[in-house]
């Protein structure tokens, strides 16, 4: 059955986009992960235009985001205090990150931004989850006691200090701004809530407690994604509705199996099967750009998608 996308400009099967959608959203509720750097590359291969996708996934991560912050909520287990920090880098990082988005766009090279950051990070991201996957199982066999973190680093000596008692920590401000400008221009440029490298640097640079890290990340995300959402549609105008339910509709049914699929696997046996699927897209999305394209002109509208 096929549907058309006013904005996206082209038909595509409709049950494919709610499988695409479904298979996201088990992968989601399998690895505790927004999808959003799986979702992206995965519509960019059917044909969706990368500024169509990267905007309308940003508008379907906001709708996830939600639903897992209210069971957050309800748990305490969120820094609210923390989360408008980290909302205040967001922010003004989506602002900066649409600007960048604009120009490229105007220019004719957004595309090739998109994928080049999407070769990027799932490249390194991928590698390193492999790697820290592989020591995990090892470790796990030889019963080996788990490292312990260090409590203080280099970010706890920096100035503009405040009390996050939820988080139990006394730390400079100046750092959960920054990771906060990062992740915003993520979202703004590639189109995902930026959950896979907030998640890491709360944990390992800031010393957050892991049990408040994901709601936390979940409720900058709702804004900041809401907001980038905002930004592109006014802007661009290259948020696709029809596309974005489509998705959503998939996705929410996709992470109920997922949950309960994530309990018949170790937590070091799904990072490593989600290493080596973000490793696999990252492939693929190399050989694309490697490739000479069968068609090497395209005509279109000037400042077009």
């Amino acid at each position: 059955m096929q549907i058309y996308l006013p904005i996206a400009e082209v038909s595509v099967n409709a049950f494919l986009l709610l499988g695409l959608g479904g298979m996201v959203g088990i992968l989601s509720g399998m690895f505790g992960v927004g999808g959003g750097f799986l979702m992206t590359p995965l519509l960019f291969f059917i044909g969706i235009p990368p500024a169509v996708a990267v905007a309308t996934e940003a508008n379907q991560i906001v709708a996830s985001s939600f639903s897992g912050v209210l069971a957050h909520l309800k748990r305490k287990t969120v820094d609210l205090k923390m989360g408008t920090v980290l909302l205040t880098g967001g922010l003004i990082g989506a602002a900066l990150g649409v600007v960048v988005f604009n120009y490229l766009k105007s220019q004719g090279q957004v595309d090739l931004l998109v994928r080049l950051c999407y070769v990027v990070f799932l490249g390194v991201i991928g590698s390193l989850m492999f790697v820290e996957s592989l020591n995990a199982i090892r470790k796990s066999r030889n019963n080996a006691a788990p490292a312990k973190r260090k409590k203080h680093n280099w970010v706890h000596g920096l100035p503009l200090k405040m009390r996050f008692r939820v988080s139990g920590l006394y730390i400079s401000v100046i750092p959960p701004v920054m990771v906060g400008i990062l992740v915003g221009i993520l979202s703004a440029i590639m189109g995902v809530g930026g959950g896979f490298i907030m998640v890491p640097a709360m944990i390992y640079l800031l010393g957050m407690p892991t049990k408040v890290v994901v709601g936390t990340s979940l409720f900058q995300i709702i804004f900041v994604t809401g907001f980038t959402t905002l930004l592109h549609a006014t802007t661009n105008y290259t948020v696709d509705i029809a596309l974005a339910v489509l998705l959503l509709v998939g996705g929410v049914i996709g992470a109920q199996i997922g949950t309960r699929l994530g309990t018949y696997l170790k937590a070091e046996q799904l990072r490593i099967l989600l290493a080596l699927l973000v490793m696999l897209v990252c492939g693929k999305l190399a050989l694309d750009l490697l490739i000479e394209p069968s068609e090497l002109f395209s005509i279109g509208a000037a400042g077009g998608h």
